[in-house]
C-alpha cells in the first residue's frame, strides 16, 4: 500500500483529495495547520500531522513524522496548502506579499525539498502540486496569488528537469473555478489586508465584497472538487504522468488563448473578467 502526503486538508480540494485516495487503498497522511481541523480529520479516520508552511519548526517536524510513520517510504507528496490575498498590487502591504509566498511557495518548498531525498532513495516517487489556471494568466486584484502560483509552475518546471533522470515525476494541476470555501477564506484575508477606504479602487472592492459574501455567488463553469481528484489519481497511477492538467472549462479556454491572441487582445479580455 503506497503511501501519500496530501497538505492543506481541513476541507475543499484537499479534504476530497484525502478522502479520495484513502477509498483507492491509498496509505493517507493529511496535514491541517489549526487544531480544531485536526481534531475533525482524526475522527474522520485519517493520521493527521500537524503543519504550518509558515514555520519552518513545523515543516521539518511534518516530515520528521511522517518518515517515521511510513518507515522512510513516500510515494506521493501532493502540495494543495496555500491561500489568496486579494487586492491591487499599489494597495498591497508588502508583509502581505511576504506571507503570501511563505506559505504558497517558500514553505512549500522546503516541504518538498526535504521530501526528495525519500524519494530519490527509493528512485520513484509522484510530486503533484496544486496550481491553478492563475499559475499562467493574471487577473486584476490577484496579482499577489498569481506571482504565487507562477512563482509555484516556474519551480515545478525546473525540478522535472532536475529529476528528469529518476522515477520521480513532477505535475502540475490547473483548476479554474472550484466550488471550495477558497473564496471565504478570500474575503476574509482581504479584510484583514486591504484598507478599501483609502484606495482609488473603493468602488470595485465594495463590489468584490457583495460577490464573496452572496450566498448564491458561484463562477461561471465552477466544478466539484472531485474533479481535481480525478487529475491527482492520474498523476499517481499512470506510467507516464501528464507535465499539466487542466480542469474546468476556463482553463482550457485560457490556455488555448494564451497560445493564440496577441498580448493586447488577451489583455482586453482579462481586464473584463
Amino acid at each position: 500500500m503506497k503511501s501519500v502526503l496530501v497538505t492543506g486538508c481541513s476541507s475543499g480540494i484537499g479534504r476530497c483529495i484525502a478522502d479520495g485516495l484513502k477509498q483507492q487503498g491509498y496509505n493517507v497522511f493529511v496535514t491541517a495547520r489549526k487544531q480544531s481541523d485536526i481534531e475533525i480529520l482524526e475522527q474522520a479516520g485519517f493520521a493527521v500531522i500537524m503543519l504550518d508552511l509558515a514555520d519552518v519548526d513545523s515543516i521539518h517536524s511534518a516530515v520528521e513524522n511522517v518518515i517515521i510513520k511510513t518507515g522512510g517510504q513516500l510515494y506521493g507528496l501532493v502540495n494543495n496548502a496555500a491561500y489568496g490575498v486579494t487586492g491591487a498590487v499599489e494597495d498591497l502591504p508588502i508583509d502581505a506579499l511576504r506571507d503570501q509566498f511563505e506559505t504558497n511557495v517558500f514553505g512549500t518548498q522546503q516541504l518538498t525539498n526535504l521530501i526528495i531525498p525519500v524519494m530519490r532513495k527509493q528512485n520513484e516517487g509522484r510530486i503533484i502540486q496544486i496550481s491553478s489556471v492563475l499559475g499562467f494568466v493574471t487577473m486584476r486584484y490577484r496579482g499577489a496569488y498569481c506571482a504565487s502560483k507562477y512563482a509555484l509552475e516556474a519551480l515545478s518546471d525546473a525540478m522535472r528537469y532536475e529529476l528528469s533522470n529518476t522515477d520521480i515525476k513532477v505535475c502540475l494541476i490547473e483548476p479554474g473555478p472550484i466550488l471550495s470555501n477558497f473564496r471565504n477564506n478570500a474575503l476574509k484575508n482581504f479584510q484583514v489586508v486591504i484598507n478599501k477606504d483609502k484606495s482609488v479602487f473603493a468602488n470595485d472592492y465594495t463590489k468584490i465584497e457583495n460577490e464573496l459574501n452572496g450566498d448564491n455567488y458561484t463562477v461561471p463553469f465552477s466544478l466539484g472538487p472531485e474533479a481535481v481528484l480525478n487529475r491527482v489519481v492520474h498523476a499517481l497511477q499512470s506510467n507516464k504522468p501528464k507535465a499539466r492538467y487542466y480542469v474546468t472549462f476556463p482553463t482550457y479556454l485560457f490556455a488555448f488563448l494564451k497560445r493564440v491572441l496577441p498580448a493586447a487582445l488577451l489583455d482586453k479580455i482579462l481586464v473584463r473578467v
